[in-house]
């Protein structure tokens, strides 16, 4: 009987930095190589060659990336550099000249090009092989889903649409094929990303696709609708939409929450609200009608978290415009709220403007953002205490009996989460009903129903 001998296939490492779009394309470079042979490696000695997925946003990134491809050049030696750093060739080689490529965001055909080359795939159809969903490298229970790259804004701290360029839109039925694909293979919750999707389709003027029998415009609204019947008469998949930026036509997302199709959560980036500090931002200054569109989508639905980002000592920022900044914050009372101190990028227009703040008030406006946001946040959670909520379940301690989830309001890593006792029967993916029990300033505590 001859008996086959099966070629050991190449192993790649991975080292994925920056945020989840980022995780997304390291998703399908990983997904087109395990299609083309290659099998994994959980850390570098197995490797045989390692790929350094960068980021290149602000300049204490770009240090960790630099310092992510140092220890992959010191631990294994065969290093292929690719994301948003990646357009910083020259930098990268003149401190590293031993990498074996370096590629930008986006170019996944030279990212697996170069991995071949490295670390040539050994063709075999029994090990060619990948899961129909893709190699996913966030938990099974959720996927993020990108919609489109790049971005129109011109905002002055930053430097996106020079690392990833102007907006491109996907085709709506290639994201409802991937997404029907995912649910398909186990995800229970879509997050929608982007690096603004509220404007989505805007570049392919909306041009609509067939799906399942209609036609679906390449637009928010009608992407979300789709999503959202993705789970069926049951709604056992969310749906949650990230990077919204408030253009008028976000209103016609708020009724698809109060329908169940899509999650009653807005991650809007409003990053200040003094009309001085966002023109000098170079974007949107009506905070005031912002204010009325937020008490608008409450009244709606009810239960709807909102969360954003700020930037503090941004140029120019005086005292008047950090007051102002709170005091909008208090009357926002948005549920989730990131803060970030100014930070002066290479290439970015801000870096050069006039009246840069000192670093130490900087910090003092940090912290003073960050204690107003955990004072509102715990107010808000503490009014859910004896209430009953959907929970996602994403990790279970056997050993405790106990489990970790995130409600409706919660985005995964970003968020609070909802610790359960009493759940050990439970497992990672479950939608559960649960008793709210007490809360902190983050987090929510309770017991399955």
């Amino acid at each position: 009987m001859n008996v086959t001998t099966l070629p050991k296939p190449p192993r790649v490492g991975l080292v994925s930095l920056g945020c989840p779009k980022a995780l997304v394309d390291s998703e399908r470079i990983m997904t087109k190589l395990r299609a083309d042979g290659y099998d994994m490696s959980p850390d570098y000695a197995g490797a045989d060659v390692v790929l350094v997925n960068t980021c290149g946003f602000l300049d204490s990134a770009k240090e960790e990336s630099l310092e992510a491809i140092g220890e992959a050049i010191a631990e294994n030696g065969r290093v292929v550099v690719t994301g948003c750093m990646g357009k910083e060739a020259d930098v990268i080689r003149n401190r590293f000249p031993d990498v074996l490529a370096v590629t930008g965001p986006q170019q996944y055909e030279e990212v697996v090009a170069a991995v071949h080359e490295a670390a040539p795939p050994v063709p075999s159809p029994f090990i060619d092989l990948v899961p129909e969903a893709g190699l996913k490298l966030t938990p099974r229970h959720y996927s993020y889903l990108k919609i489109s790259e790049g971005c129109n804004h011109r905002c002055a701290f930053c430097i996106i649409p020079h690392l990833r360029g102007d907006l491109v839109s996907r085709r709506p039925d290639a994201i409802l094929r991937e997404a029907e694909k995912l649910v398909g293979a186990g995800t229970k919750e879509l997050l929608v990303i982007s690096q603004d999707t509220s404007a989505y389709g805007v570049d392919i003027r909306h041009q609509p696709r067939p799906w399942k029998g209609e036609e679906v415009r390449a637009h928010m609204t009608d992407l979300a609708r789709e999503l959202g019947k993705l789970g069926g008469a049951a709604g056992n998949v969310w749906v949650r939409l990230h990077y919204v930026y408030p253009y008028p036509h976000v209103d016609n997302v708020i009724p698809l929450m109060a329908e169940g199709l899509v999650l009653p959560y807005l991650d809007i980036p409003f990053q200040h609200a003094s009309p001085d500090v966002l023109r000098r931002m170079r974007r949107p200054a009506n905070d005031a009608k912002v204010l009325q569109r937020i008490r608008s989508w409450r009244e709606q639905v009810p239960d709807l978290a909102v969360r954003s980002s700020f930037v503090v000592g941004f140029p120019g920022e005086t005292e008047q415009d950090f007051a102002y900044l709170l005091n909008w914050l208090e009357e926002a009372r948005l549920d989730r709220v990131g803060a970030f101190k100014f930070e002066a990028v290479e290439g970015a227009p801000a870096t050069s403007m006039d009246s840069q703040v000192p670093e130490d008030v900087k910090q003092e406006r940090y912290e003073a953002v960050m204690a107003l946001s955990a004072r509102i946040s715990a107010e808000k959670l503490a009014a859910r205490v004896g209430s009953d909520i959907d929970v996602l379940i994403d990790a279970v301690d056997a050993e405790t009996g106990g489990a970790t989830g995130r409600s409706k309001a919660d985005a995964p890593e970003i968020d609070g989460e909802v610790h359960l006792r009493d759940a050990g029967g439970l497992s990672a993916g479950d939608i559960v009903r649960a008793r709210v029990e007490d809360a902190d300033e983050h987090d929510l505590y309770g017991v399955p129903c």
